[in-house]
């Protein structure tokens, strides 16, 4: 360690804000604008989900007089949801909303910024910001706060091997994620040409309760310790609505056998189907092992009409969801109940055409599920790694 160095984040980094854009600014086409909001999809690798756009002319006169976000910046957030970096990507062009997101830029020579960016998101960087954040209603992150921050970091040639072991594995990560988002829109193309395009008028119609059985969930009492903290994985509303559309093989909390037996909480089988019901609806995932949920969703399972068909079920929530979702009602928040279901018409082909569909599509779910085990295994060991590397506990051999 006596090769590292503390240094205040004023001294290696330029740390600053935006040009104030106001609401009125904004355009329907022209330079992406983007709030915390979209730093944090863009951190988490996803697509921009809101398009707000400033005129080209508004951005080409800032970019002059002050400057624009260039290839090797960093954003961070600073408002709300703290300490969320992004890094500026080649060809990127943007601008930023001033007050939720921090500028640096002009990085010292010997400062890597990944290496900022993974020190920020380590547990040494969090607690870091948390003792410079600021506000009791709502948190904030300034920039005088910031630039007093003391960083101790590496010479840059270790600096450079740690940001390339992690970003390596985050890099086979998001190659995973994305083979599950292709595997994913393969089974989706599949189910339409059987079960759409090339839809027999002969086939019967069904009511979607018909073919499908609804479980509902349950939670165990709080306040009793023996029913929580035990080896049942629990899903809430938010575990299925961060999985939507992917399959799930954890859960922030979980139950025991004798929470389970003491509550309206049921186990699902591994390959069933939840769907957040009350709230925000429509939800839905697939589960990698055996779970129970709480009661604010449905579990479903094929009924013997469909044989032992999981892959087809979650196909079948898949196709009708925006139907469950435009038929969702309720004074104070949007339900989802058995009656909607049974509103909803299917048409399926003979039990032997759906049995060879079933087959059809496994291998792109059974190959989904041993990517989302290996993302599982990487992340943990990204995790565990992370601080031992940036608290100089781990060395990279240079």
């Amino acid at each position: 360690m006596a090769e590292w160095k503390k240094t205040s984040l004023g001294e290696l980094v330029d740390i600053g804000s935006s040009k104030r854009i106001f609401y009125k600014e904004y355009v329907a086409e022209g330079i992406p604008f983007y709030r915390s909001k979209e730093v944090i999809e863009k951190h988490n690798r996803h697509a921009v989900s809101t398009e707000l756009q400033i005129s080209n002319e508004r951005y080409n006169e800032i970019k002059e007089k002050f400057g624009v976000p260039i290839e090797g910046d960093m954003l961070l957030t600073s408002v709300g949801t703290l300490g969320i970096p992004y890094i500026v990507q080649k060809d990127e062009i943007f601008y930023f909303k001033d007050g939720n997101l921090t500028w640096f830029r002009n990085f010292n020579t010997n400062f890597l910024n990944q290496f900022l960016y993974y020190w920020i998101i380590s547990p040494i960087g969090k607690s870091e910001l948390d003792m410079v954040s600021i506000g009791s209603t709502q948190s904030a992150l300034t920039i005088k706060g910031l630039k007093s921050i003391t960083i101790n970091s590496p010479p840059l040639p270790e600096q450079k091997a740690i940001a390339s072991v992690l970003s390596s594995l985050d890099d086979k990560i998001d190659l995973l994620h994305r083979q599950n988002k292709t595997l994913e829109a393969m089974a989706e193309t599949l189910f339409r040409q059987w079960f759409v395009e090339e839809a027999d008028e002969g086939w019967e119609a069904n009511s979607l309760l018909e073919i499908i059985q609804l479980i509902g969930g349950g939670t165990p009492k709080t306040a009793i310790s023996e029913y929580w903290n035990g080896d049942i994985p629990w899903l809430s509303g938010g575990d299925i609505a961060s999985n939507h559309k992917s399959f799930i093989n954890c859960s922030l909390k979980s139950i025991t056998e004798v929470g389970l037996n003491n509550s309206s909480a049921k186990l699902l089988p591994k390959y069933a189907t939840v769907i957040s019901a009350r709230g925000t609806v429509g939800k839905y995932c697939l589960l990698a092992q055996p779970m129970a949920f709480s009661q604010s969703n449905y579990g479903i399972l094929p009924k013997p009409k469909i044989s032992k068909c999981f892959f087809l079920t979650y196909l079948l929530v898949n196709h009708v969801v925006e139907e469950l979702q435009s038929s969702a009602h309720g004074s104070v928040f949007d339900t989802i109940t058995t009656t909607t279901f049974k509103e909803i018409k299917v048409h399926l082909p003979t039990e032997i055409e759906i049995l060879r569909f079933e087959q059809s599509v496994s291998p792109y779910f059974k190959k989904m599920f041993l990517n989302k085990s290996q993302i599982r295994t990487l992340e943990k060991f990204r995790d565990t790694l992370l601080p031992k590397l940036m608290g100089g506990e781990v060395r990279v051999m240079i």
